[in-house]
């Protein structure tokens, strides 16, 4: 862990989604140096799912050693975000540093995403960062601090990030190109920088997508709040910049990153928007601008599974189900396989006891996957990550993402008896 110097003590500090999570470690991190927080989020009354609230928090705030201003603000609303403004600049005298962390996300492709959902992400993603930047800018010009620091990934423009959630990335792209366009526009007055993590990180909304039991593949939220510290204490000259986590704390002599994890020595699930995790993405590099292509891993292809492996597979699956799989489900799953073995085949997990077959189950289906007979052998034997399936590909998911993500927890009770 990265130890406090008291840099950003007295220091005003406005962060957007601060009421729990991401935001609210980096809150407490800098609470302990003694700065000010203005805790901007929408959270008043405690969430049936989400735990925190922006009154809870600023206690949390005040424990730690900072002073806390807890607002309202929906950053769609443009007259939350002044008014959380001004309230910020009377009560500590001006902002010092904004945290841009307010996000939604939406997992699914384009004909998957309704249009409600493309309109909540462009509008707190994008829109949401560039007004409050704007709000805050004049006084950030104020600061001999000044830092914006946005939590969004690297531009990075491989079609493999764009082709399962084309929304969700645009609206993310979108903080991180106010990250390219401020830096450059405020240069020698504010740094403006994003940070993104190297691995998925635990937090109250990632239990609501993963389901228990994701928190094992996850490091702590610390890892973030210390990597946004280390770019607090940099000069305003330190901008333009897209950090990933993991790299800025190696700068800064972090050498265990155990101690981040949740579960210690567990794999980790990479984050979205990297390309150094999945094998099978190389850049081309023979021309300028070219746009970066999917290439074959140079590898014998594997072995055709054994005759009957999906359906051994599904009667592994069978024999496994109880009603507290079921109950802690609540999702019929369709398989669509390619290849030999393959078929369409559904997973019962909403009706009592469960179920497994082949053909189109009874009742609607929650998740449509398409893939592979051998990668859906893999996967279910844990030869081949859910997540690293979607991300490169070999796996497309329709419906509720959450649903399918809930399932992978399953495919882990698997893997001993695959």
């Amino acid at each position: 862990m990265l130890p406090n110097t008291g840099k950003l003590a007295g220091c005003t500090v406005f962060i957007t989604g601060a009421s729990r999570g991401i935001g609210k470690a980096i809150a407490l991190k800098a609470a302990k140096d003694g700065a000010n927080i203005v805790i901007a989020a929408k959270t008043a009354q405690a969430h049936p799912k989400l735990s925190g609230t922006i009154y809870t928090a600023a206690e949390e705030i005040k424990a730690a050693g900072g002073k806390a201003l807890p607002c309202i603000v929906d950053v769609r609303d443009e007259e939350q975000i002044s008014s959380a403004v001004e309230k910020a600049v009377e009560k500590f005298g001006g902002i010092d540093i904004l945290v841009n962390n307010a996000s939604a996300i939406c997992l699914t492709s384009t004909l998957e995403t309704p249009t409600k959902k493309v309109d909540l992400m462009m509008n707190v993603n994008t829109r949401g960062t560039y007004l409050t930047s704007k709000a805050c800018i004049p006084y950030l010009k104020k600061s001999k601090i000044a830092h914006i620091l946005n939590l969004s990934p690297p531009l990075n423009l491989n079609p493999l990030w764009f082709k399962q959630h084309c929304a969700y990335t645009i609206a993310k792209y979108g903080m991180s190109m106010c990250v390219l366009g401020m830096a450059e526009e405020f240069k020698g007055e504010i740094a403006v920088n994003a940070l993104w993590p190297k691995t998925a990180i635990h937090t109250a909304a990632m239990d609501m997508l993963g389901g228990s039991g994701i928190e094992s593949q996850c490091r702590k939220v610390d890892i973030i709040a210390d990597a946004a510290y280390c770019i607090f204490k940099k000069p305003k000259s330190f901008t333009g910049n897209f950090i990933i986590d993991e790299n800025i704390l190696k700068e800064e002599g972090i050498k265990n990153f155990d101690v981040y994890a949740v579960t210690p020595g567990h794999p980790l699930l990479p984050d979205f928007f990297l390309d150094e995790q999945p094998a099978t993405v190389t850049k081309k590099a023979d021309s300028y601008g070219a746009v970066p292509e999917l290439k074959e891993e140079k590898m014998q292809p594997p072995p055709k599974p054994r005759s009957g492996a999906v359906e051994e597979t599904f009667r592994i699956v069978k024999d496994s189900l109880n009603d507290d799989v079921v109950k802690a489900t609540q999702a019929i799953y369709q398989f669509e396989l390619s290849g030999e073995d393959g078929g369409t085949w559904f997973l019962d997990l909403k009706n009592k006891g469960g179920n497994v077959g082949y053909g189109e189950p009874s009742d609607q289906v929650d998740v449509v996957m398409s893939m592979s007979t051998d990668d859906f052998v893999k996967m279910f034997s844990g030869k081949l990550k859910p997540a690293m399936a979607f991300m490169s590909g070999k796996l497309k998911i329709k419906g509720n993402m959450a649903l399918a993500i809930k399932l992978e927890k399953l495919m882990n009770q698997m893997n001993s008896k695959l």
